[in-house]
């Protein structure tokens, strides 16, 4: 394993975590689409928001790529909270190409996401999902709250 300050952030065996660059922008909108959930992936939009996204101290967007080619990707944030006394984490979007799963990709996204997460001081990482409990708990998440939301548009 190899960690750096560099784009690479780590490497074991065939597996390599890092940032994303906007060069991943076809593989990871690919991988953006397989959500399949209440909205569907535009192109245009996603050109727009990921620059943004790369741009953003308090966005990471990694990506694993095995064999050259993005196999999953993760988006999390911090941010401030008043209840927490201070910043708290958050994974938007988690994804890992079907065909792919179960190889560790999820796992080591996520952990290299919680070594971020602590870097930025953040009291504790969450998400929002009901797919995978059992990978979740494994990994030392336990269910916390009910997630409401509402679509505005």
């Amino acid at each position: 394993m190899k960690h750096d300050s560099g784009s690479q952030v780590m490497t074991c065996d065939d597996l390599l975590i890092r940032r994303a660059e906007q060069a991943d922008a076809d593989e990871v909108f690919a991988l953006a689409r397989e959500f399949g959930l209440t909205f569907s992936p535009e192109r245009e939009a996603f050109d727009r928001a990921l620059p943004q996204l790369l741009r953003n101290d308090d966005a990471l967007l990694l990506t694993a790529v095995v064999g050259g080619q993005v196999t999953g990707y993760l988006l999390g944030f911090v941010h401030l909270t008043l209840f927490a006394n201070g910043p708290v984490a958050w994974v938007e979007e988690a994804m890992v190409r079907t065909g792919s799963r179960r190889q560790g990709i999820g796992r080591s996204l996520l952990e290299e996401f919680e070594k971020w997460a602590r870097s930025r001081e953040a009291g504790y990482v969450a998400m929002a999902t009901r797919r995978a409990p059992e990978f979740y708990h494994a990994l030392g998440y336990e269910a916390s709250a009910t997630f409401f939301r509402k679509v505005l548009r």
